[in-house]
């Protein structure tokens, strides 16, 4: 930056906290970060709110801008695609990409965490712990803090403040009381509890490790992501009330005979089970939407506290920290006209967060379901076919989301077409050998043109 501008404040150092103090901190910008919870650094986390991450392109490029990306290669596992495993113990592997580069990363969040906080704290970034914001004046710009082991309430003045305070936002509820300012919040009819496969003797994992593992059970669905230190971490979808769900499992019994019943060769694998399961809360996923995210140029919303998401298509992270990369481009073009920035941030990004957000709520029936089913598995088959033949012309939805940076909202409106014309090519056929080349190219040309695709 040219001049010395003003401290940026920011509410938590969950993941896009400490991501973005790091991009601000290259540019100049003091920057203090306020954390409700205690350092896990120094301070157990409790267990079971820490479902793994899925990293990919979004998010590996924007630990790339903040120089951060070979750091975190060692608390990385590659997963090159999906292992289904059927009610009868049989595997189908699923590859996610062309080839062994597209891959989605395994990451626990807890690791990830840590890595970002210690590397803004190494680019100046303060961040202060057991600090919850408990209001914020909108005209003042006055936040309100409460030191959670004292109780003391305290008063901090900023210029520029940014909520990354998660999808219970304390800023996005001072913004509440905006005139004209719309929310919505969705929860899923279905809850998460996490389990857990500890490793072998030896360390090793006792799954295929390059693998994100789906038990998928129509409404019932338990997914597994490895972890670098053998284990995997286990995440078991029900429905929060019916015959089956988390209603129901109330007893150690109980809860064996249901495993037994629909993931028997999991529950081989997990010997603390029952201590996991009723010692881990159930968990709720909801859909947030609202706008304006800004006030006025003084205060934003960034990440979840903006647009969270349901967790089933592992855009979460990446979406988030996609943010922040947007944010950082528009303040290197504009400098420090916040309401500018602030209003083309969410001109920018809105639509592509809606269209996000959309697409994980379909990608959930997807997992637990459609991916058990031979014609879904063939579709994704021709899918790949082809995106080898037209490379600049079809490329395969999750692709777009996942392995590379095509805005969402683009990757929404060309997978509605294009799962359209894999219908009209599937529908008769149930081999490779079968595809009508000549109807494909014709309905491909009449109907996509060429991708740009950021690099």
């Amino acid at each position: 930056m040219n001049s010395v501008p003003e401290t940026i404040t920011l509410i938590g150092a969950g993941l896009n906290g400490p991501l973005l103090a790091i991009l601000l901190r290259q540019r100049g910008f003091a920057v203090e970060v306020y954390e409700r919870r205690p350092d896990m650094r120094r301070v157990r986390v409790n267990a079971g709110r820490s479902i793994n991450l899925a990293l990919s392109a979004r998010g590996i490029h924007a630990l790339q801008r903040a120089g951060l990306w070979e750091r975190m290669r060692s608390i990385v596992i590659p997963m090159r695609g999906r292992m289904m495993h059927s009610p009868s113990g049989e595997l189908t592997f699923q590859p996610y990409g062309q080839n062994e580069t597209e891959v989605i990363n395994s990451i626990s969040r807890a690791e990830l965490n840590i890595a970002l906080m210690n590397a803004a704290e190494e680019q100046g970034a303060t961040i202060h712990f057991n600090q919850r914001c408990t209001g914020y004046d909108l005209k003042t710009g006055a936040i309100r803090l409460r030191e959670e082991k004292m109780r003391k309430e305290t008063t901090r003045q900023s210029a520029v403040l940014i909520g990354c305070d998660g999808s219970a936002s304390a800023i996005r509820t001072e913004m509440l009381k905006l005139n004209r300012f719309d929310f919505s919040q969705q929860h899923l009819g279905h809850g998460y509890k996490e389990l857990t496969i500890p490793a072998g003797a030896h360390g090793e994992h006792l799954l295929e490790t390059h693998a994100l593992h789906i038990w998928p059970r129509g409404n019932l669905m338990l997914i597994a992501l490895p972890n670098i230190d053998g284990t995997f971490a286990c995440i078991l979808f029900l429905p929060f009330e019916g015959i089956e769900s988390f209603a129901r499992l109330t007893t150690p019994e109980q809860l064996l005979g249901f495993f037994q019943s629909h993931f028997s060769d999991a529950a081989q694998l997990m010997p603390q089970l029952t201590e996991n399961y009723f010692a881990n809360p159930t968990g709720t996923m909801v859909t947030v939407k609202c706008s304006p995210w800004h006030v006025d140029g003084k205060a934003l919303l960034l990440g979840d506290a903006a647009h969270a998401i349901v967790p089933f298509f592992g855009q979460g992270i990446n979406c988030g920290f996609e943010d922040c990369t947007a944010l950082i481009d528009l303040i290197d073009q504009h400098g420090c006209d916040w309401a500018r920035v602030f209003s083309e941030f969410e001109s920018q990004r809105k639509v592509n967060t809606d269209s996000i957000a959309h697409m994980a709520v379909e990608n959930f029936s997807e997992m637990r379901d459609r991916v058990a089913d031979s014609h879904f598995l063939f579709r994704k088959k021709v899918e790949l076919a082809l995106e080898q033949r037209y490379p600049k012309l079809f490329i395969p939805k999750y692709a777009m989301v996942t392995f590379h940076r095509v805005p969402y909202a683009v990757a929404l409106a060309r997978g509605t077409v294009q799962d359209r014309l894999l219908e009209e090519l599937c529908d008769s056929i149930h081999r490779i050998d079968d595809l009508d080349w000549s109807k494909a190219d014709q309905l491909i040309h009449r109907n996509l043109t060429p991708l740009e695709i950021p690099q």
